[in-house]
């Protein structure tokens, strides 16, 4: 009865929101018109969030789009308490936790002016849950619970659970989960994309630009305030800082600038407004281990065991980033596990102990002083890949391994990792919502796409499902700390550190807020005005 009162409570919590827009919408004199002026790092795989799995694209394409539901954009943590309708006016649960029932907002229209009705939301849905209705299905493994979703007339639409999920409704406020039309292919979706959203698509220049213009045509009344939104691509990250600091552009990419970064750019453009905190995004390894020799699990324990976290985020982010497992660590995460536990895990104590274990397991497999190992460790060619991996190529030589960057652009990158095209990376894994269900079953569980490194234990993804359906939060965590402790011990893929980063922003750019606990729901720029 406890674990039922406590769905429900959920359940009744979460409806708090349909009241809570207007509450959380900015008042005062804002100002319409304006073109906003960010730079990007490189250039997106394309501007189909359901198909991608990178703040690249989340960032430039959010606005395009809405959700059933989303994070406050003017809420800087995601939590149940932040979730607040988009399409959705209102929602409500079955008694039994199996049915989630929405009530759609009139209305709305496409970009195209076609309306919107419940018909797309199901339309989205058969994409997300079918096999191969996407040319790739990222977040497929989010709605592994969902039996079906229904359009149960033009406003109302039904989630169908095979079992209960309280986290539910977090996941469809992730900005991951827009709503796509029924009447534009998928195919079409990456280059010429329509939404509900404040922003239109305007041009997409590969290595160039990304433009969007205001909708006037929003269902939001008074909503963009802006006229506009300008991308521009800069490989360069000396580059992108300069410009900043010399007034070019209006924000820096909101992950962009590292602790060491900040402190100059607090002296070269002390006017910005910027703000340090967690990402949600992982720096971890990934080893291929269906690829000889590291199918041996002898080897992968080895390299495990040669990581220094604490170098690590003493050189990158000078004590910033924190050490933790799967889940992001406190206290800005909810569900990772504690700092004393996390020292009874291999490879998170004694470094120079860990190290001579390592070398040990390496002898054994045939290797040593007089025979090293020569390897390509592979990396996304953007800074905050490239500079831990250069890292790691050290740690790996106390353990007889001897290797060399290949550096690789975002776009085939991706494509190289969803298809085990690789050996051994340095990669970074953000997890768009904290919550184990995201977490566990997009990166750890047996043939998600962002598994990268086919890591597959059927008891381990029961697990999984037996904490996704825990009613009670206490018992939950527990289950979690337990699954996060175990695929830490599996070398399931070796977690580095827990990032924090900051965006930057000139004093003229109002109402800016930018999430605390994930760079990947806080993009929807509708209230965002220029004071200029």
């Amino acid at each position: 009865m406890r674990n039922r009162m406590h769905f429900l409570a959920l359940a009744c919590f979460a409806l708090v929101g349909v009241m809570a827009l207007s509450a959380t919408s900015p008042a005062g004199a804002q100002k319409s018109g304006g073109i906003l002026k960010i730079q990007h790092t490189d250039t997106p795989p394309s501007a189909s969030i359901h198909e991608e799995a990178t703040v690249s694209v989340a960032v430039p394409f959010m606005s395009l789009y809405n959700n059933l539901v989303m994070f406050d954009q003017n809420v800087a943590k995601n939590s149940f308490e932040s979730i607040v309708p988009d399409l959705a006016t209102g929602w409500s649960w079955s008694s039994d936790g199996n049915k989630l029932a929405f009530k759609l907002r009139p209305g709305v229209k496409w970009h195209d002016g076609k309306p919107f009705t419940a018909k797309d939301v199901e339309c989205t849905f058969e994409l997300l849950l079918g096999a191969d209705k996407l040319r790739r299905n990222p977040r497929q493994s989010w709605y592994t619970n969902v039996e079906k979703v229904t359009a149960d007339g033009e406003l109302d639409v039904t989630f169908r659970l095979k079992a209960p999920q309280p986290s539910l409704l977090a996941l469809l406020a992730s900005g991951y989960t827009p709503i796509y039309p029924c009447h534009v292919p998928a195919a079409d979706m990456r280059r010429k994309p329509i939404g509900t959203g404040p922003f239109k698509f305007v041009e997409f220049k590969m290595n160039e630009s990304i433009k969007l213009a205001r909708n006037t045509d929003y269902w939001k009344p008074g909503r963009p305030y802006l006229d506009g939104i300008e991308f521009t691509i800069i490989p360069d990250r000396s580059t992108r800082m300069l410009s900043f600091a010399a007034g070019k552009f209006d924000m820096t990419f909101p992950t962009d600038v590292t602790v060491p970064l900040l402190k100059n750019l607090k002296k070269d453009a002390p006017q910005a407004q910027c703000t340090m905190r967690a990402t949600g995004v992982s720096t971890n390894l990934i080893v291929n281990r269906d690829l000889p020799p590291f199918d041996n699990p002898k080897i992968r324990r080895a390299m495990a065991l040669t990581l220094d976290r604490k170098a690590f985020i003493d050189i990158l982010s000078e004590g910033e980033s924190t050490i933790g497992g799967a889940m992001l660590a406190p206290p800005d995460g909810v569900w990772g596990l504690p700092a004393e536990d996390l020292k009874t895990i291999i490879g998170y104590g004694d470094v120079e102990k860990s190290r001579e274990e390592g070398r040990a397991l390496m002898r054994e497999a045939g290797y040593g002083p007089d025979k090293r190992m020569k390897l390509k460790v592979s990396t996304r060619n953007i800074a905050t890949f490239r500079d831990p991996a250069t890292i790691l190529l050290d740690h790996l030589r106390h353990i007889y391994i001897d290797s060399e960057l290949e550096i690789i652009d975002t776009a085939i990158y991706y494509n190289r990792v969803f298809k085990k095209d690789y050996a051994v990376a340095l990669n970074l894994s953000g997890s768009a919502v904290d919550d184990p269900d995201v977490t566990f079953f997009e990166g750890y569980a047996c043939g998600s796409l962002r598994n990268y490194n086919n890591y597959c234990d059927p008891e381990m993804t029961k697990r999984f499902e037996a904490q996704s359906r825990e009613l009670d939060q206490k018992k939950r965590k527990k289950m979690v700390w337990e699954i996060d402790a175990k695929l830490q011990e599996d070398i399931a893929r070796p977690i580095i550190s827990n990032g924090k980063a900051a965006g930057c922003w000139q004093p003229h750019v109002k109402n800016v807020t930018i999430h605390t606990n994930s760079i990947y729901n806080g993009w929807r720029f509708e209230d965002i005005w220029l004071d200029r």
